[in-house]
Parts: C-alpha cells; structure tokens; sequence
C-alpha cells in the first residue's frame, strides 16, 4: 500500500477505534502501529518498531510522570498545594495568567513541556478548587503556556536540531522565537479564559441555588464523578452562604475539616518551606544545572530530571508524614498506578512514531505537500501539521519535517529563521488522542477526552494558526 494511504489509514482508525469505540488508547496505538505495518509488507519490522517506540517513550518519562504524580497527591492531600495557591492568589491579580507565565517560563529551561506540566498541574487544580474556576480552564492555560515556549524559543528540543540542520542563526533565531512565543501564549491564555466562562455559564444555575443559605449550613459526603482512568476520593462537599460550593478531601489529624480546606497542623505553622521544597527545589537544581555549558558531574547528577524529582518525591513524603505512614504508603501506590495509565498512553504513542517512521509514510506525505502549487511559507507549516497530526511528537515531527524541506530550501527561499518558525507553528495542530500530552494533559487535570479537546486540541490549533501568521507578517514586513 502507498504509504501516503497508509498516514490516513492510521489516522483514521486511531479516531474510530478510540473516540468511536472508545478501545484503551494504549491499545488502539499498539493494534494500529502493527496493522500498518503490515500493510506496508514488514510485519516483523512493525514488531521491532513498536517495543522500540515502548521502550524508548518508558525510558524518557517513566520516572518523570510517576515522581510528579506523586509529589502532587502527597502535597494535595498534606495541604502543601493548597498554601501554594493561597500564595499565588495573595501576591497575583490574575491567577490564571500566573499559570500561564509559570508553564511558559519554565518549559524550556527543563527542556520538557510535559514535565512542567506535571510539575504545576497539582497548583493549577488547587486555584481552580479555592478560586472556584473550571478545572478545565487552570489546566489549559497551564498547558498552552507551556507548549507556546516549547515549540518556538530556542535552544528547545523542538527548535534546536532544526536550527543545526538548516545552519540557522541563533541570535535571530532566538528574537523572533521569543517574541512570536509571547503573543501566541498571551492567545492561549485567552483561549483558557474564554473557555473558564463557558464552562462557568453552563453550570451558573446550579452554582446559584445556594446563595441565600448562612454559611457552611450544609455538609454532605458524595462521590466525585469519574474521569479517564482516574477515580477520585470522597470530597467534602461546603456550601458556603455566598453560593460557592467547595470540595476538599483534607481533613485534620483530629477529623475536622478547616474551612478553606488546608489540613491543620499540630505545631499551628504554615510549612511554607514544606509545602514549596518538593517543587521548587527539583526545579532550581534543574535550572541550576542548565545554566552551565559544560556542568561538573555532581550538578549534572542532581540537575538530571529523573534525579530531581526522586529528590522532590523524598522531600513530599517528608512533608505529609503528619498524615502517618499508612496514608503515605496508600497515596504513593496511589500515585503510582495513576502514573501507569498515563505512562502506557504514551508509550502506545512512542510505538506509533516508530512504526511509520519505519514505513516512511510521513516522508511521502511531506512530498505530497511539496508537490501541491502552494504560496512557499505555507509548504513547511503543512509539512509539520501533517506529521504531527498522525504521529503526536512535537519533538519527532521537527526532526522529520527539516530533512523532508532541505533538498527545496533554495526553491522555497525562505530564510532559515522564518523556515523553522514556520514549521514550529505547524506542531501546534494537530494534538489527538496519538499525542501523549492529549492524555497526559487529561489524566493529570481528571478531565473527559471530550474536554481535552476543546481545551487542548482546540486550543493548540489556535496557537498554531497565530504563530503561523506572526511568522508570515514578521517574513513579508522584515524580509
């Protein structure tokens, strides 16, 4: 079969089989990754893709989702993410932006979109929670902050390697990466607002039927609903007299709930430095270690993200050892089979990748798009949203696409700078269900795939067509 069929063979069946269907994403990616290879006359050579794309995506993330899906459970239940949020609600006017700053400041210096995601997540659902905000609309500008960074600043994993191949100059390439960066952020956090009062108008009734109530004049016990492969504790559902509901599973030593939801400690002390180590202690030896070129052997140990954030495991369950040792125990297992789910979704993804970048099909498609009488900026963008869109790697879809555009660079004659950009906004579009952030992003923030695509889908698409004409207008005004 031609391999441009068999791009949109796997496209398609990925759909039907897991929002059609709705088979394990982990499954569907596998079942699909074999199938094409078959298709295209290797099966065994689809056998040897798909457990290297498992092993490789489980090497890279496997200790980075579940250290992360446990410092942010334990500092949950401990009340450590809930003085965190005070925190930020205290010193920000506008909490929702400070989320998306946090995700795009950082994402880049840790080299890993998805790590700071996971890192900030647990803050990001504990401001929805005190703020009363849509849990959907913390974690999207969370998010969309984070990937604005990723894709477009140098020296990223998305960027970088494109820029060594295509000779590229750094310095420009650096200026306009970040300047292009901040506008589409700022795009995102609109998109994250703008989907908080959606969301907010649908449930405005509901939220409104208490108002007249004295506080706290109710308290009863339900069962949250169930999300993607998560299911959460009992909360304590408080009706408050100004009509806001809040639901908080922390409770005191002694049984009693305190009223904003922070666990009481013995000793009456904030445990600031508790609350933050855990997070920001990783985070600065991480940082600390990429600011050197060439870092001494014990920085570049502590530095490594996987060692960083083991650190940040010891010092959480060190910080909740107020809840006993049992509920620790019980919340890391916890953490961990979480953890699990998310980390076979990505590892389905990493098999993908693999396999048609064994068939070759995303390189037939690239030289579909070449071949089409198409106004040259737009080639490199279509390029890379057609290899993001069925393989889901940002990073894989920018080591591909520059190889596929090098031979017609002098017929493109776009400048270097302007190429990569191009191709950088074109990885925001299509993120699905063959994405590993599309689950990560719902797993992490308890959502329903259907709310991952509007959140995340929706909202990486406009990105990317932002990015794309800033790019455009920066070529046709300063070139």
């Amino acid at each position: 079969m031609h391999p441009v069929l068999i791009f949109l063979f796997a496209l398609i069946a990925i759909l039907l089989l897991t929002a059609k269907l709705r088979l394990h994403p982990f499954l569907s990616l596998v079942f699909v990754s074999l199938f094409i290879g078959v298709l295209a006359g290797e099966p065994m050579g689809a056998v040897e893709a798909v457990t290297k794309g498992l092993g490789n995506v489980f090497s890279r993330f496997a200790i980075i989702i579940t250290s992360g899906s446990i410092i942010g459970l334990l500092l949950q239940k401990s009340g450590g993410m809930s003085l965190i949020a005070s925190d930020i609600m205290r010193f920000s006017r506008n909490p929702l932006l400070a989320l998306n700053i946090l995700g795009f400041l950082f994402s880049v210096p840790m080299m890993c979109y998805i790590l700071a995601y996971v890192i900030f997540i647990p803050i990001a659902k504990e401001l929805a929670t005190k703020l009363n905000y849509p849990p959907i609309s913390t974690a999207t500008a969370l998010a969309l902050g984070a990937v604005a960074s990723f894709n477009l600043v140098y020296p990223s994993p998305v960027i970088i390697s494109a820029a060594e191949e295509l000779s590229a100059n750094t310095d420009s390439l650096i200026l306009l990466g970040f300047f292009i960066a901040v506008p589409t952020s700022t795009a995102g956090y609109l998109y994250a607002r703008r989907l908080g009062k959606t969301e907010t108008a649908r449930v405005s009734e509901h939220d409104n039927q208490g108002q007249a109530q004295p506080e706290f004049t109710e308290i009863t016990e339900t069962p949250q609903k169930k999300k993607t492969g998560v299911m959460q504790e009992k909360g304590i559902e408080v009706q408050r007299k100004d009509g806001v509901q809040r639901k908080d599973g922390v409770q005191r030593k002694d049984g009693v709930q305190r009223k904003d939801g922070v666990q009481g400690r013995d000793t009456g002390k904030s445990g600031r430095l508790e609350a933050y180590a855990p997070i920001f202690l990783p985070l600065l030896l991480i940082l600390f270690q990429a600011g050197f070129e060439h870092p001494p052997l014990l920085f570049s140990f502590l530095g490594n993200p996987n060692v960083a954030l083991l650190i940040g495991v010891l010092l959480s369950i060190f910080s909740s050892r107020a809840l006993g040792l049992e509920m620790v125990r019980t919340l890391v297992e916890k953490a961990v089979r979480r953890s699990g789910v998310v980390l076979l979704d990505l590892c389905g993804g990493g098999a993908l990748g693999a396999t048609l970048a064994m068939t070759g099909a995303g390189e037939a498609l690239g030289r579909f798009f070449l071949q089409i009488n198409l106004p040259h900026i737009l080639v490199p963008f279509l390029v890379a949203a057609a290899l993001q869109t069925v393989q889901g790697s940002r990073v894989v879809t920018m080591l591909v696409a520059p190889s596929l555009l090098l031979p017609l660079v002098p017929e493109l004659g776009l400048p270097a700078e302007i190429l990569i950009l191009a191709m950088a906004s074109g990885t925001f579009v299509i993120s699905h269900v063959n994405d590993p952030f599309f689950w990560i992003f719902g797993e992490l923030a308890e959502l329903e795939p259907s709310e991952v695509f509007r959140a995340n889908t929706l909202g990486g698409a406009l990105m990317g067509v932002v990015s794309f004409l800033l790019v455009s207008g920066v070529y046709v005004f300063f070139y």
